[in-house]
Protein backbone atom coordinates (compact mmCIF):
# COMPACT_ATOMS: atom_id res chain seq x y z
CA UNK A 1 0.00 0.00 0.00
CA UNK A 2 3.04 2.35 0.82
CA UNK A 3 4.50 1.72 -2.79
CA UNK A 4 0.33 2.85 -4.35
CA UNK A 5 0.46 5.87 -1.94
CA UNK A 6 3.78 6.75 -3.05
CA UNK A 7 3.35 6.88 -6.49
CA UNK A 8 -0.10 8.92 -5.53
CA UNK A 9 2.57 11.33 -3.84
CA UNK A 10 4.05 11.61 -7.39
CA UNK A 11 1.06 12.35 -9.82
CA UNK A 12 -0.07 15.42 -7.17
CA UNK A 13 3.00 16.57 -7.57
CA UNK A 14 3.53 16.58 -11.31
CA UNK A 15 0.21 17.90 -11.78
CA UNK A 16 0.68 20.54 -9.16
CA UNK A 17 3.52 21.46 -11.20
CA UNK A 18 2.08 21.45 -14.70
CA UNK A 19 -0.71 23.51 -13.17
CA UNK A 20 1.84 26.33 -12.20
CA UNK A 21 3.22 26.31 -15.43
CA UNK A 22 -0.79 26.48 -16.89
CA UNK A 23 -1.35 29.26 -15.01
CA UNK A 24 1.86 31.38 -15.88
CA UNK A 25 1.66 30.78 -19.70
CA UNK A 26 -2.55 31.70 -19.08
CA UNK A 27 -1.07 35.17 -17.63
CA UNK A 28 1.37 35.36 -20.27
CA UNK A 29 -0.73 35.53 -23.37
CA UNK A 30 -3.77 37.37 -21.57
CA UNK A 31 -0.55 40.43 -21.57
CA UNK A 32 0.48 39.64 -24.72
CA UNK A 33 -3.30 39.06 -26.16
CA UNK A 34 -4.10 42.82 -24.97
CA UNK A 35 -1.12 44.34 -26.63
CA UNK A 36 -1.85 42.31 -30.00
CA UNK A 37 -5.80 43.58 -29.52
CA UNK A 38 -4.52 46.83 -29.30
CA UNK A 39 -2.61 46.63 -32.96
CA UNK A 40 -4.91 45.53 -35.27
CA UNK A 41 -7.72 47.58 -33.36
CA UNK A 42 -5.79 50.52 -34.55
CA UNK A 43 -4.65 48.89 -37.72
CA UNK A 44 -8.17 47.98 -39.03
CA UNK A 45 -9.25 51.59 -39.37
CA UNK A 46 -6.82 52.48 -41.42
CA UNK A 47 -7.38 49.04 -44.05
CA UNK A 48 -10.85 49.82 -43.84
CA UNK A 49 -10.62 53.57 -44.98
CA UNK A 50 -8.15 52.76 -47.89
CA UNK A 51 -10.45 50.02 -49.21
CA UNK A 52 -13.46 52.94 -48.76
CA UNK A 53 -10.58 55.16 -51.03
CA UNK A 54 -10.45 52.56 -53.54
CA UNK A 55 -13.60 52.08 -53.84
CA UNK A 56 -14.30 55.42 -54.72
CA UNK A 57 -11.49 54.96 -57.38
CA UNK A 58 -13.29 51.75 -58.90
CA UNK A 59 -16.47 53.56 -58.98
CA UNK A 60 -15.21 56.66 -60.99
CA UNK A 61 -13.26 54.93 -63.50
CA UNK A 62 -15.58 53.83 -66.55
CA UNK A 63 -15.24 50.50 -67.52
CA UNK A 64 -13.07 47.59 -65.52
CA UNK A 65 -10.14 49.11 -64.34
CA UNK A 66 -6.86 48.05 -65.83
CA UNK A 67 -4.44 47.29 -62.96
CA UNK A 68 -1.53 44.44 -63.19
CA UNK A 69 -2.59 43.92 -60.06
CA UNK A 70 -6.22 43.32 -60.86
CA UNK A 71 -5.62 41.10 -63.85
CA UNK A 72 -7.19 37.57 -63.83
CA UNK A 73 -5.61 34.71 -66.03
CA UNK A 74 -5.56 30.74 -66.76
CA UNK A 75 -4.96 29.20 -63.31
CA UNK A 76 -1.44 27.29 -64.18
CA UNK A 77 0.25 28.19 -60.84
CA UNK A 78 -1.00 28.89 -57.76
CA UNK A 79 0.66 29.95 -54.25
CA UNK A 80 -0.73 29.76 -50.51
CA UNK A 81 0.86 32.05 -47.86
CA UNK A 82 -0.07 30.03 -44.54
CA UNK A 83 0.06 32.28 -41.64
CA UNK A 84 0.24 30.56 -38.03
CA UNK A 85 2.26 30.49 -34.36
CA UNK A 86 5.74 29.60 -33.94
CA UNK A 87 5.20 27.91 -30.61
CA UNK A 88 2.62 25.39 -29.85
CA UNK A 89 0.42 25.34 -26.68
CA UNK A 90 -2.29 27.27 -28.55
CA UNK A 91 -5.39 24.67 -28.92
CA UNK A 92 -6.82 23.79 -32.38
CA UNK A 93 -5.79 26.90 -34.01
CA UNK A 94 -2.83 26.10 -35.63
CA UNK A 95 -4.29 22.70 -36.73
CA UNK A 96 -7.91 24.73 -38.13
CA UNK A 97 -5.58 26.49 -40.34
CA UNK A 98 -3.69 23.73 -41.96
CA UNK A 99 -7.19 21.82 -42.62
CA UNK A 100 -8.28 25.43 -44.45
CA UNK A 101 -5.11 24.89 -46.26
CA UNK A 102 -5.70 21.67 -47.19
CA UNK A 103 -9.47 22.55 -48.47
CA UNK A 104 -7.54 25.26 -50.56
CA UNK A 105 -5.30 23.21 -51.40
CA UNK A 106 -7.99 20.36 -52.82
CA UNK A 107 -9.85 23.17 -55.19
CA UNK A 108 -6.55 22.24 -57.73
CA UNK A 109 -5.85 18.28 -57.51
CA UNK A 110 -4.87 18.78 -61.55
CA UNK A 111 -1.70 21.30 -60.13
CA UNK A 112 -1.68 19.52 -57.04
CA UNK A 113 -0.98 16.58 -59.23
CA UNK A 114 1.59 18.39 -61.85
CA UNK A 115 3.12 20.22 -58.48
CA UNK A 116 2.72 23.76 -58.99
CA UNK A 117 0.90 24.83 -55.86
CA UNK A 118 3.22 26.75 -53.28
CA UNK A 119 3.03 26.95 -49.97
CA UNK A 120 4.68 29.91 -48.61
CA UNK A 121 4.98 29.42 -44.11
CA UNK A 122 5.11 32.17 -42.32
CA UNK A 123 5.32 30.51 -38.30
CA UNK A 124 6.85 27.40 -37.88
CA UNK A 125 3.70 25.28 -36.82
CA UNK A 126 2.01 25.57 -40.17
CA UNK A 127 4.91 23.66 -41.76
CA UNK A 128 5.03 20.83 -39.51
CA UNK A 129 1.37 20.81 -39.94
CA UNK A 130 1.32 20.42 -43.35
CA UNK A 131 4.88 19.15 -44.50
CA UNK A 132 3.78 15.12 -44.71
CA UNK A 133 -0.08 16.40 -45.98
CA UNK A 134 0.55 18.46 -48.91
CA UNK A 135 2.03 15.59 -51.15
CA UNK A 136 3.12 17.02 -54.22
CA UNK A 137 3.04 20.64 -53.15
CA UNK A 138 6.67 22.75 -53.11
CA UNK A 139 7.05 24.14 -49.79
CA UNK A 140 8.96 27.25 -48.57
CA UNK A 141 9.59 27.78 -45.36
CA UNK A 142 12.26 31.19 -45.17
CA UNK A 143 9.82 33.12 -43.85
CA UNK A 144 8.58 30.77 -40.75
CA UNK A 145 10.60 32.48 -38.35
CA UNK A 146 8.79 36.12 -39.49
CA UNK A 147 6.24 35.83 -36.35
CA UNK A 148 8.72 36.13 -34.01
CA UNK A 149 8.81 40.13 -34.35
CA UNK A 150 6.25 41.60 -36.26
CA UNK A 151 6.98 45.18 -38.27
CA UNK A 152 5.11 46.34 -41.11
CA UNK A 153 8.63 47.09 -42.60
CA UNK A 154 9.67 42.82 -42.07
CA UNK A 155 6.20 41.76 -44.14
CA UNK A 156 6.44 44.70 -46.93
CA UNK A 157 9.43 42.42 -48.11
CA UNK A 158 7.33 39.41 -48.33
CA UNK A 159 4.10 40.97 -49.33
CA UNK A 160 6.19 42.97 -52.18
CA UNK A 161 8.06 39.38 -53.48
CA UNK A 162 4.67 38.01 -54.22
CA UNK A 163 2.78 40.88 -56.17
CA UNK A 164 6.00 41.32 -58.24
CA UNK A 165 5.70 37.47 -58.67
CA UNK A 166 2.11 37.65 -59.48
CA UNK A 167 2.76 40.61 -62.02
CA UNK A 168 5.72 38.40 -64.30
CA UNK A 169 3.45 35.67 -64.33
CA UNK A 170 5.36 33.54 -61.85
CA UNK A 171 1.99 32.88 -60.14
CA UNK A 172 -1.86 33.13 -61.12
CA UNK A 173 -3.66 32.98 -58.28
CA UNK A 174 -2.38 33.87 -54.49
CA UNK A 175 -4.34 33.06 -51.55
CA UNK A 176 -3.78 33.85 -47.59
CA UNK A 177 -4.94 31.45 -44.91
CA UNK A 178 -4.78 32.96 -41.49
CA UNK A 179 -7.00 32.67 -38.08
CA UNK A 180 -9.23 35.51 -37.84
CA UNK A 181 -9.67 37.32 -34.52
CA UNK A 182 -13.06 37.41 -33.13
CA UNK A 183 -12.46 37.62 -29.76
CA UNK A 184 -10.10 35.38 -26.93
CA UNK A 185 -12.69 32.20 -27.51
CA UNK A 186 -12.86 32.55 -31.44
CA UNK A 187 -10.40 32.15 -33.60
CA UNK A 188 -12.11 31.62 -37.43
CA UNK A 189 -9.81 30.20 -40.13
CA UNK A 190 -10.19 32.46 -43.06
CA UNK A 191 -8.68 32.02 -47.10
CA UNK A 192 -8.30 34.79 -48.47
CA UNK A 193 -7.82 36.11 -52.33
CA UNK A 194 -4.39 38.50 -51.66
CA UNK A 195 -3.89 38.19 -55.97
CA UNK A 196 -5.88 39.20 -58.24
CA UNK A 197 -7.39 41.83 -56.75
CA UNK A 198 -11.09 40.64 -56.82
CA UNK A 199 -13.75 43.15 -58.65
CA UNK A 200 -15.61 45.03 -56.65
CA UNK A 201 -19.34 44.53 -57.29
CA UNK A 202 -20.90 48.07 -56.93
CA UNK A 203 -24.63 48.68 -56.21
CA UNK A 204 -25.94 50.72 -59.60
CA UNK A 205 -28.41 52.39 -57.97
CA UNK A 206 -26.34 53.03 -54.93
CA UNK A 207 -23.86 54.88 -57.51
CA UNK A 208 -26.30 56.90 -59.15
CA UNK A 209 -27.61 58.57 -56.04
CA UNK A 210 -23.66 59.65 -55.33
CA UNK A 211 -23.20 62.46 -57.56
CA UNK A 212 -19.98 63.61 -56.59
CA UNK A 213 -16.88 64.78 -59.04
CA UNK A 214 -13.95 63.88 -57.73
CA UNK A 215 -10.58 65.81 -59.39
CA UNK A 216 -7.75 63.62 -59.06
CA UNK A 217 -4.36 64.65 -59.35
CA UNK A 218 -2.25 62.35 -61.00
CA UNK A 219 -4.79 60.49 -63.02
CA UNK A 220 -7.14 57.70 -61.88
CA UNK A 221 -5.55 55.10 -63.03
CA UNK A 222 -1.93 56.04 -62.32
CA UNK A 223 -3.25 56.67 -58.80
CA UNK A 224 -4.98 53.45 -58.85
CA UNK A 225 -1.55 51.67 -59.63
CA UNK A 226 0.07 53.27 -56.43
CA UNK A 227 -2.86 52.74 -54.25
CA UNK A 228 -3.36 49.19 -54.83
CA UNK A 229 -0.01 48.14 -53.70
CA UNK A 230 -0.37 49.82 -50.63
CA UNK A 231 -3.58 48.51 -50.21
CA UNK A 232 -2.20 45.04 -50.39
CA UNK A 233 0.79 45.67 -47.85
CA UNK A 234 -1.44 47.02 -45.30
CA UNK A 235 -3.86 43.88 -46.35
CA UNK A 236 -1.00 41.41 -45.45
CA UNK A 237 -0.01 43.26 -42.61
CA UNK A 238 -3.40 43.10 -41.13
CA UNK A 239 -3.76 39.28 -41.25
CA UNK A 240 -0.73 38.79 -39.69
CA UNK A 241 -1.79 41.39 -36.61
CA UNK A 242 -4.94 39.07 -36.93
CA UNK A 243 -2.99 35.66 -36.71
CA UNK A 244 -0.84 36.95 -33.99
CA UNK A 245 -4.57 37.97 -31.67
CA UNK A 246 -5.84 34.38 -32.30
CA UNK A 247 -2.64 32.90 -31.61
CA UNK A 248 -2.29 34.33 -27.99
CA UNK A 249 -6.33 34.28 -27.79
CA UNK A 250 -6.05 30.77 -28.25
CA UNK A 251 -3.50 29.90 -26.09
CA UNK A 252 -5.06 31.83 -23.41
CA UNK A 253 -8.26 29.80 -23.79
CA UNK A 254 -6.38 26.66 -23.86
CA UNK A 255 -4.04 27.48 -20.90
CA UNK A 256 -7.38 28.16 -18.67
CA UNK A 257 -9.31 24.93 -19.81
CA UNK A 258 -5.68 22.85 -18.86
CA UNK A 259 -5.49 24.75 -15.48
CA UNK A 260 -9.72 23.74 -14.89
CA UNK A 261 -8.68 20.09 -15.86
CA UNK A 262 -5.53 20.35 -13.82
CA UNK A 263 -7.52 21.59 -10.84
CA UNK A 264 -10.41 18.69 -11.15
CA UNK A 265 -7.63 16.04 -11.47
CA UNK A 266 -5.84 17.22 -8.54
CA UNK A 267 -9.25 16.85 -6.40
CA UNK A 268 -9.78 13.38 -7.70
CA UNK A 269 -6.00 12.46 -7.29
CA UNK A 270 -6.55 13.44 -3.51
CA UNK A 271 -9.38 11.59 -2.61
CA UNK A 272 -7.68 8.65 -4.02
CA UNK A 273 -4.60 8.82 -2.25
CA UNK A 274 -7.06 9.90 1.24
CA UNK A 275 -8.45 6.62 0.72
CA UNK A 276 -5.73 4.89 0.35
CA UNK A 277 -4.10 6.37 2.63
CA UNK A 278 -7.04 5.01 5.28
CA UNK A 279 -6.90 2.18 3.65
CA UNK A 280 -3.50 1.34 5.12
CA UNK A 281 -3.82 3.02 8.22
CA UNK A 282 -7.17 0.65 9.11
CA UNK A 283 -4.91 -2.37 8.18
CA UNK A 284 -2.35 -1.92 10.17
CA UNK A 285 -4.55 -1.16 12.87
CA UNK A 286 -6.17 -4.59 11.95
CA UNK A 287 -2.40 -5.96 12.54
CA UNK A 288 -1.67 -4.30 15.54
CA UNK A 289 -5.04 -5.82 17.26
CA UNK A 290 -4.32 -9.24 15.68
CA UNK A 291 -1.09 -9.38 16.92
CA UNK A 292 -2.05 -8.31 20.58
CA UNK A 293 -4.68 -10.71 20.28
CA UNK A 294 -2.66 -13.49 19.41
CA UNK A 295 -0.19 -12.32 22.45
CA UNK A 296 -3.23 -12.54 25.09
CA UNK A 297 -3.63 -15.91 23.49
Amino acid sequence: MSGKLKEVRERITSVSSTQQITKAMKMVSAAKLRKAQESITEMRPYADRLNKMMINILDSLEGDAASAYAHSREIKKVAIVVLTSNRGLAGAFNTNVGKETQKVISKYPELQKEGNIDLIFVGKKGFDYLKSRSENCNLNSDHVAMMSEIKFENTTELSQSLMDSFVLGEYDRIYIVYGQFKNAAVQDPVTFQFLPVPKLKVDSSKVKKRNADYIFEPSKSELLESLIPSILQTSFYKNILETNASEHGARMTAMDKATENANDLLKELKITYNKARQESITNEILEIVGGAAALDN
